[in-house]
């Protein structure tokens, strides 16, 4: 972990001295190639001590996680096969279909959580209100 922060540091200290936009947007592309691979590794940490801990206080829930993984997998899948990937408004050069494609995908995943997140929320002030009555 340590070696990480340090790897971070040198990253952004190198952008700055040298300039994020110097080199045709070099050390800029450095930067967020190694912001994803740092999730990476955080997302591959998060599940797998998940998995470990979820083995050691009950193999069966094994499956359970996989199931989630499996359907949150299906999720993303769905909504990048949807996903237009419009063009980028004002912006004379265009990036690749590709990248329209993922960043439309990440912003849909974005709008769905949000929603997912408010129609909760809501839910859960009725539930709590509808047992606070009844109490």
């Amino acid at each position: 972990m340590l070696a990480m922060i340090i790897v971070s540091v040198a990253i952004l200290v190198l952008g700055f001295a040298l300039g994020f936009e110097a080199n045709d947007g070099k050390f800029t592309d450095i930067l967020l190639t190694w912001a994803y691979i740092v999730l990476g590794i955080a997302v591959l940490a998060w599940v797998l001590v998940g998995a470990i801990v979820a083995f050691k206080n009950n193999p069966k829930s094994l499956i359970k996680i996989g199931i989630g993984l499996v359907a949150i997998a299906a999720v993303v899948f769905l909504v990048y096969l949807i996903s237009p990937g419009a063009p980028a408004m004002n912006m004379l050069k265009q990036p690749e279909q590709g990248i329209l494609k993922l960043t439309d995908t990440i912003l849909n995943l974005c709008y769905i959580t949000g929603g997912i997140a408010i129609v909760s929320i809501i839910a859960g002030e009725i539930v709590m209100a509808i047992r606070n009555k009844k109490a």
